[in-house]
């Protein structure tokens, strides 16, 4: 069994955690020559598993339905693959399985991370029009969420000026969230590509949203906040790729508007101010991307 497949496998398997998945290709990685798949008792012993974690595995690892299970996925890219994405993979706990919907080549571009607040404003949906444009001149990627709100605009922005969408979701790839989004999402895959860290058939949960918020700042070396409340999710993505010695830039806005707060927030405390594409394209610039 060749590496990503094994590393498919272990994804499918209960039980197994990103953090025991992170274990196991460390030590793969220091074990070149291993015989795969590796047994369940070896699984068990690398990783120190409980009683319980190796009991509610067992059952499933290696069965013919986990094979079959193995078979019904979508195209994906494993981190042990050449062409994962670098700045991905140097994030903390970057994902193991990288599901993907239409054209990888989309990954090989310059990528940059527009995100924003689900309640966008009528000034949030007036700046980012123009900042779509320098960017798909210059041949950068534009990754957002395809939640509803800014990244929504993002994406049909990216679609209507003939740039390149990134898509990354917190469910599987056969499922939108929320359903509106589902012909856009659609669009995205034609245009450009969509991304998931999750197996078919997986719904929304909760602690989705922030785990793919560390992808959608980990593809970029900049991400930009379009607009923001005092606590959106969007400033966990910021946070994110700061914590990653990323570049944060936000789009500012007047003082009084509660959408604009996040944004204000972050250039007081040292973002990038944007005020056109072109200080996008300057600090990508700057960072030889």
């Amino acid at each position: 069994m060749e590496v990503r497949d094994f590393l498919l496998q272990l994804s499918l398997t209960p039980g197994l955690t990103q953090k025991h998945l992170t274990v196991l290709v460390t030590w793969l990685e220091e074990h070149p020559q291993a015989v795969l798949p590796l047994s369940w008792l070896a699984i068990c012993q690398l990783l120190s598993l409980t009683p319980q974690q190796a009991e509610r595995g067992k059952a499933t690892y290696g069965s013919p339905r986990q094979y079959q299970q193995m078979e019904c996925q979508y195209p994906f890219i494993a981190i042990c693959d050449a062409n994962y994405p670098m700045l991905l993979k140097e994030i903390y706990q970057p994902p193991v399985i990288l599901y993907y919907d239409s054209d990888l080549r989309a990954l090989q571009l310059p990528l940059v991370a527009l995100v924003g607040a689900r309640k966008v404003s009528t000034y949030g949906q007036q700046v980012l029009k123009p900042l779509i444009r320098p960017l798909q001149t210059a041949g950068i990627g534009i990754v957002s969420g395809l939640a509803l709100g800014v990244d929504y605009l993002v994406h049909q922005q990216c679609i209507e000026q003939r740039a390149v969408p990134i898509g990354v979701i917190g469910t599987s790839l056969d499922i939108a969230y929320p359903k509106s989004s589902t012909t856009l999402q659609q669009q995205v895959a034609q245009t450009g590509i969509v991304l998931s860290e999750y197996p078919v058939g997986t719904g929304p949960r909760k602690h989705h949203f922030p785990a793919r918020n560390r992808i959608i700042a980990g593809l970029c070396q900049t991400t930009v906040v379009i607009e923001a409340a005092e606590n959106s999710g969007s400033l966990i993505t910021a946070n994110l790729a700061l914590q990653e010695n990323r570049n944060v830039l936000a789009v500012p806005g007047p003082i009084n508007a509660v959408m604009s707060v996040g944004c204000n927030q972050l250039i007081a405390i040292g973002a990038g101010c944007v005020l056109r594409g072109e200080d996008i394209l300057s600090e990508m610039r700057l960072n030889n991307i």
